[in-house]
């Protein structure tokens, strides 16, 4: 699997949230709105994948639905919010990667 054109825009945190996340896999496939959450007590991060609500229930969109495949996309997210928090000293931005 191949993960490209990660791009990160950061938010004011709030409640944990720092960012959002989008991503390409494999050339093919379009992943956006990806919350990013900072861990508590930890230098980590966690990915929350965008639902829907209708009515009371909510339904997700898309999730990884194995382990490796959902470390694999949240590493590389890792990665690029931290280059884009060390370049831009905390300031409101988006960068794109095509790594």
């Amino acid at each position: 699997m191949k993960i490209s054109e990660v791009n990160i825009e950061l938010v004011r945190p709030q409640d944990g949230l720092i960012a959002f996340a989008s991503l390409v896999i494999d050339e093919s496939i379009y992943l956006g709105s990806i919350g990013v959450m900072k861990r508590i007590n930890e230098d980590s991060y966690r990915l929350l994948y965008p639902t829907r609500k209708v009515g009371d229930k909510s339904f997700n969109l898309y999730y990884p639905i194995t382990k490796d495949v959902g470390q694999i996309i949240e590493e590389k997210v890792a990665k690029k919010l931290k280059e884009v928090l060390n370049k831009n000293n905390g300031h409101n931005n988006t960068i794109s990667s095509n790594n």
